[in-house]
């Protein structure tokens, strides 16, 4: 099997080298937490070598060749497969003399059995590596396939952050939607059926390799998907700016992200085929994407996943539901981010500056509501089936969530029950 680079492995902490000095030979072990936000602070930033433009799909071959690889998993969905892109790589593969294998019985939330029975493909097929072609379901199928015939262990196992300690397959991502961004993310989103709930693995082993970005591909997509997919990919950009493990550097593409996603896909919905409102939201896919995989996410997300776990909703629906409510309950703990967003959504600054911050609150929440209904997307979980008795579950799951950690304001269950029972 061919492996990663070696610095693509979680890092190993080392016993007696947690206290740092100076040169002077002053401790510097307590770190004051104050300063973590500030620019000179401590962050790092993982992302995958990326192709983004008309055509990058097509350099497939190439980068197959790059990486060296034997036989490649195919892993894609039968959506993608009836819109053609897979074919396409497929027959392009092919002519450059790859062997093949494939895998697309992949559900829009993919399944924890449908990761094990992709695993064993792989194995059956001796493959080396991974190509997924499709939507956040089918890249992230592929990086629990990876994770599994790496570790030869079940994928519920790798729950939470920096669980995977083997580098897995070479991982070569094509994004067919503009919003999930697992192309370029450090995470993956698998639903155990049994217990109906999701699980967010969270590791740098799982960054692919390559992800050749194609707006071209999201000309296939249906209007109903476009807006799950575009919603998804604006909340990534408000949790990850929001969020209290961001960066100056996560910053600048979370706000360009909002404000590409507020601009141009209620435009892309109006124009389908026009490839320049499509490359706008596909970049503003993948800003939020950057963006995201490295500030990690808050509560809209930690509850879409809990959500769409039981109820097996769309993800992108679920955040649409829940971003402005959670942004409402949010807003005290970071008014002045808040305040950014609301400019970046496309409320004049000069506005802003005169209205105090419960005004400002507001105007944000109004913002996305009217964002809601120019896409007619999806504004209450009754019309999906959930009831007041399912809110206890739902609030103790998403408690638990790993994306919770990294919300700006530290929730109580209660007030989680609460905030679902407002997006009812």
């Amino acid at each position: 099997m061919v492996g990663r680079d070696e610095t693509r492995r979680p890092c190993q902490h080392r016993r007696g080298h947690g206290v740092l000095h100076n040169r002077g030979g002053t401790m510097m072990g307590a770190i004051d937490r104050s300063a973590l936000n500030r620019p000179e602070s401590l962050r790092k930033f993982v992302a995958p070598e990326f192709v983004f433009g008309i055509g990058a799909r097509l350099l497939v071959a190439r980068y197959a060749a790059n990486l060296e690889l034997g036989k490649i998993l195919v892993v894609s969905d039968p959506g993608v497969e009836a819109a053609g892109w897979t074919g396409e790589l497929v027959a392009i593969l092919e002519a450059a003399g790859f062997p093949l294998a494939s895998y697309s019985r992949v559900s829009p939330n993919p399944r924890s059995g449908e990761v094990m029975d992709g695993a064993e493909v792989f194995l059956r097929e001796r493959c080396n590596s991974i190509l997924a072609v499709g939507g956040g379901s089918p890249m992230d199928c592929a990086k629990g396939i990876g994770i599994v015939v790496a570790e030869r262990r079940s994928i519920l196992e790798f729950e939470g952050v920096d669980q995977v300690s083997v580098p897995i397959p070479p991982l070569i991502c094509v994004p067919t939607t503009g919003g999930t961004s697992a192309d370029v993310s450090q995470f993956a989103i698998i639903t155990n059926c049994e217990q109906k709930t999701k699980i967010a693995i969270i590791s740098k082993a799982v960054v692919p390799d390559v992800a050749l970005i194609d707006p071209s591909t999201l000309i296939s997509m249906p209007d109903a998907l476009s807006v799950a997919t575009g919603m998804d990919a604006l909340t990534h950009a408000f949790e990850a700016y929001a969020s209290n493990a961001q960066s100056p550097v996560t910053d600048v593409l979370a706000l360009e992200a909002a404000r590409l996603l507020f601009e141009y896909l209620p435009r892309s919905l109006k124009e389908p085929r026009n490839l320049e409102y499509r490359a706008q939201v596909m970049l503003g896919s993948l800003d939020a994407g950057l963006a995201f995989s490295n500030a990690s996410l808050g509560a809209v997300h930690a509850m879409a996943h809990a959500a769409g776990g039981l109820l097996d909703i769309a993800h992108g629906d679920c955040n649409s539901i829940l971003l402005p409510h959670v942004v409402r309950y949010n807003f005290s703990a970071v008014p002045h981010r808040y305040r950014t967003l609301a400019e970046a959504s496309g409320i004049p600054s000069v506005e802003l500056v005169a209205m105090r911050d419960d005004r400002v609150r507001e105007a944000l929440v109004d913002r996305i509501i009217a964002m809601q209904r120019m896409l007619s997307a999806p504004r209450r979980f009754a019309d999906y089936g959930m009831t007041r008795e399912n809110l206890p579950r739902l609030a103790e799951m998403a408690m638990k969530d790993a994306c919770m950690a990294t919300n700006p304001r530290r929730p109580t269950a209660s007030e989680i029950e609460r905030i679902y029972e407002a997006a009812l």
